[in-house]
């Protein structure tokens, strides 16, 4: 074990060292910018949440579920978050595959979010989606180190935008995406003799996350009545 936490270490440091908090930030924007708005034939977060609520007949929690299965599915496609992170064009250098992987989770929680009566456009709203992507654990761990302040719901409702929160949070959740993607390509390494288990393991393990996520969004996001930003 000793031999893998050291093999994952020395991974995990140059991409780490790339990104200031600015650069992380930027990474996050583009993110948000395509999971929120979307592009071209991949609907934004908005539309996606308003066709579940549709199919749903117009119950919230019913479409937040739909949401969370759809993206679950997504991101079980092989090639799929490939395509969509092909999409983003980054200052640093991330696997397309963990950004589109970024991408899906990041729409999801946006509609989660939508539906549960957060304005989108809010940045403090845009902080707390990206704070949910580091799922419960990781917030938990971080409260508990105190490298995060507060828990996503504080960060949406909070009375003023935190543009250093914003930071520290973007620093935080591309050091958890890196950390994610090391580890899957160990588990792909005793597969690799065997490529179509390896792309079923890839798969599953990207599903696996995002339902994860999906359920902690669906958590940590409740209903509340959006409070403007004091000026």
């Amino acid at each position: 074990m000793a031999g893998v936490a050291r093999f994952v270490a020395s991974s995990l440091a140059p991409a780490a060292q790339r990104f200031a908090p600015q650069a992380a930030a930027g990474v996050l924007r583009q993110v948000l910018e395509i999971a929120i708005d979307g592009y071209q034939r991949f609907p934004g977060a908005e539309k996606v949440a308003e066709r579940q609520l549709s199919k749903n007949g117009n119950d919230a929690q019913l479409a937040v579920d739909a949401v969370i299965d759809q993206h679950i599915r997504l991101a079980g496609v092989q090639g799929f978050v490939t395509s969509i992170g092909g999409l983003v064009t980054l200052p640093v250098a991330l696997p397309a595959n963990l950004t589109g992987l970024a991408v899906v989770q990041a729409r999801m929680i946006a509609a989660v979010a939508h539906l549960r009566g957060y304005d989108l456009d809010d940045p403090r709203v845009r902080t707390a989606v990206i704070t949910c992507m580091l799922g419960e654990e990781g917030v938990d761990d971080r409260l508990k180190k105190s490298s995060l302040p507060t828990s996503p719901l504080a960060i949406a409702t909070a009375p003023v935008f935190d543009p250093e929160l914003d930071r520290l949070v973007s620093g935080e959740v591309v050091g958890e995406l890196i950390a994610r993607i090391s580890g899957k390509r160990m588990g792909l390494m005793v597969t690799r003799r065997v490529p179509l288990l390896g792309g079923a393991v890839a798969a599953g393990v990207d599903g696996w996350s995002t339902y994860r996520v999906g359920q902690y969004a669906d958590k940590s996001l409740v209903r509340r009545i959006p409070r403007p930003i004091e000026q």
